[in-house]
């Protein structure tokens, strides 16, 4: 009889501890990273990152180099790619993915990589949705590395993303990748852009503390809903 109400005991304690675990999971489950959202002006494709974006004179490039001056002025400081002590722009080498292209960086990068000229460091916007993170944005904590959920009004498509840049204090650009994923028919940076306030951007700010860097979006994806963050905009303003 003892032994059945050690066994009855042990039983109750168990099904206890495993009721604790469940209720924590589904805490976990129901809890929504903090988040904020902003609808563009506008949205210009950004081709920075990737390593046929500037080039030399000649070169088939996805974008013009005065766009790889602040704020797209010739006057301004080059911020699109990698340039040397006299401010002559470095090149990739016959190992990198465009030899006698110029390297394109991003703000966020492959901190595993202390290769600051391997083109492969950097956020490929021909590869990866990501955004540019504009001063309002900064202001409310968000970092590059941070995950972002992104939607058009017009495609009615919506997806996840990084915020991949800095450099532009509106935040109105997205990746090549991000536009094309969006639904729209964008081919460089050099003319293409979305010139009406339709895009929703959703923040998520310290949500990738630990800088994890993406080579492919599959995997951006991946690591987004793992994290159970949401790219429904359903209650957009349509």
């Amino acid at each position: 009889m003892k032994n059945w109400r050690c066994i009855c005991t042990l039983l109750t304690i168990a099904c206890s501890f495993a009721f604790s675990i469940a209720v924590a999971a589904l805490g976990q489950v129901g809890k929504q990273h903090p988040s904020f959202e902003r609808l563009t002006h506008r949205m210009d494709v950004d081709v920075d990152g990737a390593p046929n974006a500037y080039g030399p004179p000649g070169k088939r490039t996805l974008d013009i180099l005065q766009n790889a001056h602040y704020l797209n002025r010739d006057n301004k400081k080059i911020v699109g790619y990698l340039i040397d002590e006299q401010n002559r722009p470095i090149l990739q080498g016959q190992n990198d993915p465009f030899p006698g292209y110029y390297i394109s960086q991003t703000a966020f990068a492959d901190f595993e990589n202390k290769n600051e000229r391997d083109p492969r460091r950097y956020v490929d916007a021909r590869h990866i949705n990501c955004v540019v993170r504009g001063s309002a944005a900064r202001r409310r904590g968000v970092k590059v590395g941070d995950f972002v959920s992104v939607y058009s009004k017009r495609t009615h498509k919506s997806v996840f993303a990084i915020v991949g840049d800095t450099g532009n204090p509106t935040g109105d650009e997205g990746s090549l990748h991000l536009l094309q994923d969006l639904g729209y028919p964008f081919h460089d940076g050099k003319n293409d852009a979305v010139e009406i306030p339709e895009i929703f951007i959703r923040f998520y700010p310290n949500s990738n503390p630990t800088h994890q860097f993406f080579f492919t979006q599959a995997a951006l994806d991946e690591a987004a809903t793992k994290l159970g963050l949401d790219r429904n905009f359903s209650g957009a303003s349509r």
